[in-house]
């Protein structure tokens, strides 16, 4: 029971990325309101990232910006420096993010113009099926 409890403690960051993962997929699924169900779509969208993030981050590391004369003398201390690479990923989906949730918010806006409610019922009742 102990080293279940440890283990639990030890990678907490994963769990609330979970939580929060499940909480977005929730609300995209359980929900009826349009803008409601994005909001839960960009709470999914964020602990994707978050947990992209967490996982190019290691105890110790520090920014990958090395001085050129230091590397050619000493090499990389490849232990000190963080991997990059899931960073940049995750500040594309990032700008992906913004720009899909930008487009969804006008798409919901033409929508209420349209059929005057955002929930899904009412205009599906609208629409005629």
């Amino acid at each position: 029971m102990e080293s279940v409890l440890s283990v639990i403690v030890a990678k907490y960051n994963y769990w609330v990325y979970v939580v929060l993962m499940m909480i977005g997929f929730y609300a995209m699924i359980g929900k009826r309101n349009l803008v409601k169900k994005l909001i839960g779509m960009n709470i999914f969208q964020t602990a994707i990232i978050l947990f992209f993030v967490s996982t190019g981050v290691k105890r110790g590391g520090g920014i990958p910006i090395l001085d050129k004369y230091e590397v050619l003398e000493h090499g990389v201390r490849v232990a000190s420096v963080d991997n990059p690479l899931p960073h940049v990923l995750m500040l594309t989906a990032i700008v992906v993010s913004v720009s899909v949730t930008g487009v969804a918010l006008a798409i919901l806006q033409r929508i209420h113009r349209e059929y005057g409610t955002l929930e899904e019922d009412e205009i599906l009742e609208k629409i005629g099926r």
